[in-house]
């Protein structure tokens, strides 16, 4: 009995002296742009695929890189979802405020749709090189013709902005500018 009442003293105290620093939770920023005064889309429905990626596993994990080899995820601070619901999201929001088409939906939508917009994440993560440190964001999209399953066009975007800090919050501030400059480009390869 003795032994057992000593387990639970030294587990309580243990596990009110945790220094453990909580997680940071993060998101992406609502970007704005400017609503189209015309555009060929406009009577046209489009869906917004989930994103693909080609090297790391979509995760709510903030992935950060000293070298191209040496890669690793931060411990105390996070997406607020998966990227790609967040960057699909994003693509979404940018495209209903610039009003280039009738309906903008996501993939899981059951209504039909004109025009499909396909994406693949490249990178997304923070670079940290000696002193220097970028948010580095590079997406490709593919927009398809659902009738014809014809491909209409396609074109990868990349950003490279730097980080005021060499940390988390730093990387999320920059990432939001290189999003906000990604959505704007977005909406003017699609007019």
């Amino acid at each position: 009995m003795m032994k057992f009442i000593l387990i639970f003293i030294l587990l309580w105290f243990n596990g009110c002296s945790s220094k453990e620093a909580p997680l940071k939770i993060y998101t992406l920023d609502e970007p704005k742009v400017v609503e189209t005064s015309s555009s060929q889309f406009r009577y046209k429905t489009i869906k917004v695929s989930f994103p693909q990626t080609l090297k790391e596993k979509i995760s709510s994990k903030m992935r950060y890189s000293y070298s191209i080899s040496e890669q690793g995820a931060y411990l105390n601070s996070q997406w607020s979802n998966n990227i790609g619901k967040l960057l699909q999201g994003t693509v979404i929001q940018t495209l209903e405020q610039s009003r280039l088409f009738k309906a903008v939906l996501p993939y899981e939508s059951t209504a039909g749709e004109d025009y499909r917009l396909e994406s693949s994440i490249f990178d997304f993560s923070h670079h940290v090189r000696g002193t220097s440190s970028y948010a580095v964001v590079s997406v490709q999209f593919t927009l398809i013709n659902t009738y014809t399953g014809r491909l209409i066009k396609t074109k990868r975007f990349t950003y490279r902005e730097s980080t005021l800090t060499i940390d988390a919050q730093g990387y999320v501030t920059a990432t939001n500018v290189a999003v906000g400059k990604l959505s704007r480009d977005l909406v003017h390869w699609l007019r």
